[in-house]
């Protein structure tokens, strides 16, 4: 792993895309709130944090939420420097809930979370990570609009969003991070983890027909109810010599009848890092209907169900592209999921993924790529930075 430097060299690197010197200033005094403020992390508490200034707080407001810069650049650098220093293994895309008291910000809506069996007032990011088997880190982001959103011009104009961002879906954006992704790294494609049902990701199949198209391998978590057509050699002559699909069914009914040779167990040594050994069932499978805009994806993966020693019933199912790699290093990419979803968990807590006051879709842009350069920063280099040493900078 490469050695860390300081904090104003980090964001020296991360940030001179920005077109004005006081933006630079303004960035580096987030992030370095972000690190040394306790708590909630609002604009009020991370101004005070880095300057003695009054004016400070309304200054750091501005830059996040009306300022008017890219924030895509940003995620170039943020993606550039973080790939020598993790040695990714997989891009993992994963999406994160963002509860919201009122209904005014950008985005916000009611969605049902199976995790609870409630329904809650949130935004949803779906967030682009490159993920070793320890860590992950998030480099890219995008913002679910529900159709209501989408739709109506007063909240549009209200909240800033562009005229060219129109209706996209989960799986759309996930493609649109694979994308911007692979334009910003300089290292070799790495193979694509998905999980988006927790994000209402209900069309598994666009992803995985998108991702195909693209060349890219995968590990896809895909629903009990995905249709497939089991078997190695499933294209089949129909009696009017048009192609047939073979035999279609549900995914999950796989593994709950004897499939007799379309199944196979294996016993797949510790792989979890606790020990833990996993049977996996898996079966040669196609996806049987044609790719987006008609063209066709004509190609065998591999459908494995996971259960953990001691269970009865498999808990996830997954699809993958990666039909000639080792089991277990299959289930390896799946560990980078944990990772992922361990990382959200610790951006909630500790660098303020919650606590941004703004309803803007700049703003919320800005403020995931400003939490995500902190969370990038502090996974590399534990040593303090400066806290209890407001910056003294000029409001």
């Amino acid at each position: 792993m490469a050695s860390q430097a300081s904090l104003p060299v980090f964001a020296e690197s991360v940030f001179e895309c920005l077109p004005r010197s006081d933006q630079r200033r303004w960035a580096q005094a987030y992030v370095e709130g972000l690190l040394v403020t306790e708590g909630k992390k609002t604009v009020r508490r991370l101004a005070a944090a880095v300057s003695a200034s009054p004016a400070a707080s309304q200054s750091l407001h501005q830059f996040v939420s009306a300022s008017p810069w890219d924030w895509m650049p940003v995620r170039a650098e943020l993606t550039r420097w973080v790939e020598p220093r993790l040695a990714p293994r997989a891009c993992v895309i994963t999406s994160a809930m963002l509860r919201k008291r009122g209904e005014h910000s950008c985005g916000v809506h009611r969605r049902f979370l199976a995790s609870t069996g409630r329904s809650v007032t949130c935004q949803v990011g779906i967030g682009m990570f490159l993920s070793s088997y320890e860590r992950a880190v998030p480099v890219d982001w995008r913002l679910l609009l529900p159709g209501s959103w989408v739709k109506d011009h007063e909240r549009r104009v209200r909240t800033k969003i562009p005229a060219e961002v129109g209706p996209r879906s989960v799986e759309q954006h996930a493609l649109d991070l694979v994308d911007t992704l692979a334009g910003n790294s300089r290292t070799a494609p790495l193979p694509v983890v998905a999980d988006l049902e927790a994000a209402g990701g209900t069309h598994a199949t666009s992803l995985i027909h998108g991702l195909a198209l693209r060349g890219r391998d995968f590990v896809v978590a895909v629903p009990d109810r995905l249709q497939v057509a089991v078997g190695r050699r499933l294209r089949m002559q129909s009696p009017n010599g048009e192609d047939g699909q073979g035999l279609v069914l549900a995914a999950r009914s796989l593994f709950e009848f004897d499939a007799g040779t379309l199944t196979r167990m294996e016993s797949v040594a510790p792989w979890d890092g606790r020990g833990r050994h996993t049977t996996v069932m898996s079966a040669f499978v196609r996806l049987p209907r044609a790719g987006q805009s008609g063209e066709r994806v004509d190609r065998t993966y591999r459908l494995f169900a996971v259960r953990p020693e001691g269970g009865r019933r498999p808990v996830q199912l997954y699809l993958t592209s990666l039909t000639h790699t080792r089991m277990e290093s299959v289930l390896a990419m799946t560990r980078t999921l944990a990772q992922a979803e361990k990382s959200v968990r610790t951006l909630s807590d500790g660098f303020g993924l919650l606590d941004f006051e703004g309803r803007s879709y700049p703003g919320w842009h800005h403020h995931m790529t400003l939490v995500s350069a902190a969370y990038a920063y502090s996974s590399f280099d534990q040593r303090p930075t400066g806290g209890g040493q407001r910056m003294l900078m000029a409001a």
